[in-house]
């Protein structure tokens, strides 16, 4: 069975969890910077495991000795012998319980002691029973915050990351396409509009022997479980992840794809369109149904016009495809019948990157190794935006001691030794009154700022968020709402009012593309494009890797309407510096 990068990654992440719980020192950091290396090295490390054991997988950056050879452990058995002796003397619902805002692994430990919390039903019980506010360290706020974030943190536990399902659904369509009796496969679902969390994944395959695509499907060597499998279905789950695959008739794989990649409100108003000209839509295809008495007692009643592609679909209800990001009943519809449907940005088309972290702060990489990075991409510029120092903050360049200025230098040589434009930045901190966390005599001295919020991100940041744009120094305004997906839900924003105050200023707001933010959401991005603000879609990055990253931003400004002329940093080098007021 193959073993994935981000499955042993998720393994030392709770072990570091565990260890924590248990007021372990040193040990649980080490576990986490393991994690983040495995998880981001580009080979199969279970592979390097089976090839050259503990000695090669040592070769992985901040993997030591000891981690190595338990990443040989699971490869050759399936389990971690002190991994399991960790689960067995704290039994504890890890991830669960430290989905709720403000619980830690620490917290965690104390809890499952002190009142034997094992999992989201204990904690809620204990919490309206008024127990944990008894418990030393604890109080009566507290236990009303867990209280307050039990219904998000259930919510959460139902739902997965864009960035965990996408290349599990990419790895399984590989799989299928392999299987000789697959004719054209896809995924669908949200999955297929990128909304930022989905469900399970739904994969869509073409055949005329359904049979043989089940039985290659539920071959798949990534399928932990097998759930069920019929002639024409099978679900089988990966990685704690459901995948659900249905075979369609060749000749109606269109309609099915367009069918069950949605929205409900989308396909509704599919529907409606199909009725007023005496057409039948469904998952079957698009049917004449004039001469027919009871359209509703077979499905596929009428003269059948179209079925085999999404093109057919859609033309035989007078429009164009729409493309899937767009399909969420945002006036997708009614533009694609005016000819108004927008030119949508490119994953080809960006330029660069204007926020990114070195080991100046909380980053891993040099200057010049984050510059060489982004110029290994193509990219035309990148800003370094390491942390300044200030609430919120992890790690930190000085803003009093003179660090920044010394930073400051450093990219100055690293841009005249470049064949890209490194231009030089900040991530400054955002208040909670809107201040900037940097003086303004130092944020003059910079290329590119962009402000964050990083600290009290709860309640209305409207008026907060609003102040930070206007703000002269600054360019970009960074993860606007502070969110981290199935973590914390972030400010509460008036997005059409910060769009204008952001387009009045010519401050651009941030898609942040990594996956545990993809702040802003679509929802957003389309309030700034219909207003006319700019968008910069930007990683976030911390390492060079992560430049990769930039196709869920991406695919989260299509979801917002976003052209070309919309994303900053889809703009030439010059314009991109005409912006900035360089």
């Amino acid at each position: 069975m193959t073993v994935r990068n981000d499955e042993l990654a998720d393994l030392f992440e709770e072990f570091a969890d565990l260890l924590e719980a248990q007021d372990v020192e040193y040990k649980p950091r080490a576990y986490r910077l393991a994690a983040e290396n495995i998880r981001a090295f580009p080979e199969n490390v279970a592979e390097m495991a089976r090839e050259g054991g503990a000695e090669r997988v040592g070769d992985i950056d901040r993997v030591g000795d000891a981690i190595a050879a338990k990443v040989v452990e699971y490869v050759e058995t399936g389990d971690i012998e002190e991994l399991e002796e960790a689960r067995a003397e704290l039994p504890v619902d890890m991830a669960g319980l430290t989905s709720v805002e403000g619980v830690g692994p620490k917290t965690v430990g104390s809890l499952y002691e002190a009142l034997g919390i094992e999992d989201l039903d204990d904690l809620e019980e204990a919490a309206e029973a008024g127990r944990i506010q008894e418990v030393s360290g604890f109080g009566p706020k507290t236990e009303q915050n867990i209280l307050d974030n039990l219904d998000f943190a259930r919510q959460t536990q139902e739902r997965q990351l864009l960035a965990d399902a996408r290349p599990l659904a990419e790895d399984v369509l590989a799989h299928v396409e392999r299987v000789d009796a697959a004719n054209r496969w896809e995924v669908a679902g949200s999955l297929r509009r990128w909304r930022a969390t989905i469900g399970d994944v739904d994969v869509l395959v073409a055949s005329e022997d359904p049979e043989a695509v089940v039985a290659g499907f539920t071959d798949w060597p990534a399928a932990d479980t097998v759930i069920e499998a019929g002639t024409s279905k099978a679900s089988v789950r990966s990685r704690g992840i459901r995948v659900d695959l249905r075979v369609t008739a060749p000749e109606e794989f269109g309609a099915a794809l367009q069918y069950f990649t949605g929205s409900k409100a989308h396909n509704i108003r599919v529907r409606d369109r199909a009725i007023d000209r005496d057409l039948k839509v469904n998952e079957y295809g698009v049917f004449d149904i004039g001469e027919v008495d009871d359209p509703d007692a077979d499905q596929r009643a009428g003269e059948k016009v179209a079925g085999r592609t999404e093109e057919e679909m859609y033309a035989a209800l007078d429009l164009p495809l729409i493309p899937p990001e767009l399909r969420e009943d945002r006036g997708e519809i009614q533009a694609a019948a005016t000819g108004d449907l927008p030119d949508l940005v490119e994953l080809d088309e960006m330029r660069g990157d204007l926020h990114c972290h070195t080991d100046w702060s909380d980053g891993r990489n040099t200057i010049a190794e984050m510059a060489a990075g982004a110029e290994e991409r193509g990219y035309d510029y990148v800003a370094i935006t390491d942390h300044a120092t200030g609430p919120g903050m992890v790690g930190g360049v000085g803003v009093e001691d003179d660090d920044l200025e010394t930073q400051l230098a450093e990219i100055r040589e690293v841009d005249d030794d470049s064949d890209i434009r490194v231009f030089a930045g900040v991530e400054a901190n955002v208040d909670a009154e809107g201040g900037i966390s940097v003086r303004d005599s130092l944020l003059d001295e910079l290329d590119c700022v962009v402000a964050s919020p990083h600290s009290s991100l709860d309640g209305d940041g409207t008026e907060r968020l609003v102040r930070a744009v206007e703000h002269p120094a600054v360019n970009v305004l960074g993860h606007p709402t502070g969110r981290q997906l199935n973590q914390r839900p972030g400010l509460d924003v008036d997005f059409g009012d910060l769009a204008v105050a952001a387009a009045d200023a010519g401050t651009a707001l941030e898609v942040n593309a990594n996956p545990n933010r993809l702040d802003l959401r679509g929802g957003a991005v389309k309030a700034a494009v219909d207003a006319g603000a700019t968008i910069a879609i930007d990683t976030d990055a911390h390492r060079p890797e992560s430049f990769d990253l930039l196709r869920y931003g991406v695919h989260t400004a299509r979801r917002g309407w976003a052209e070309r002329d919309d994303v900053l940093n889809a703009w030439s080098l010059a314009e991109v510096e005409s912006f900035l007021g360089l």
